[in-house]
């Protein structure tokens, strides 16, 4: 009985729009930083990005060229959608499909890694960018 009430206080304290900031800001700042390493100055695609999608990437279908950009420019715009909470579902479920690509295609022996981020972009998948988020003040959540 008393462990109920703890656990009653700590779900008071620690709710639903705690956790969607967290994971907000936590995943973006994953994909964002790995987006920076792909970049010079504001967006230009550095010659190391597109060797690594040539030799260590390698998707199938997608030719490394655009691979790249693409790549570059969605860990750039969707992050920064979840810090602002915009469209959150949206670019959590953008996040999850390169999360599901890189461990299909690019690195299927790092599952506890991409398991950790998917579990981070499918609550906010489910649930929302919560309170603190341009989608409640624009009542898209």
């Amino acid at each position: 009985m008393r462990w109920n009430a703890v656990a009653a206080n700590l779900s008071r304290w620690i709710g639903h729009g705690m956790l969607a900031l967290a994971c907000r800001i936590s995943v973006a700042s994953i994909f964002f930083l790995s987006g920076r390493t792909k970049v010079d100055g504001f967006l230009t695609i550095t010659d190391s990005a597109y060797e690594l999608f040539r030799t260590e990437y390698k998707l199938p279908f997608i030719p490394p060229e655009i691979a790249a950009h693409l790549a570059a420019y969605a860990e750039h715009l969707f992050p920064a959608f979840l810090v602002l909470g915009l469209f959150t579902r949206l670019s959590a479920l953008a996040l999850l499909g390169m999360t599901l690509t890189i461990q299909l295609f690019v690195y299927p022996d790092a599952w506890p890694t991409h398991l950790s981020w998917a579990a981070l972009l499918l609550y906010l998948i489910g649930r929302g960018a919560g309170p603190v988020s341009i989608d409640r003040l624009i009542k898209i959540d």
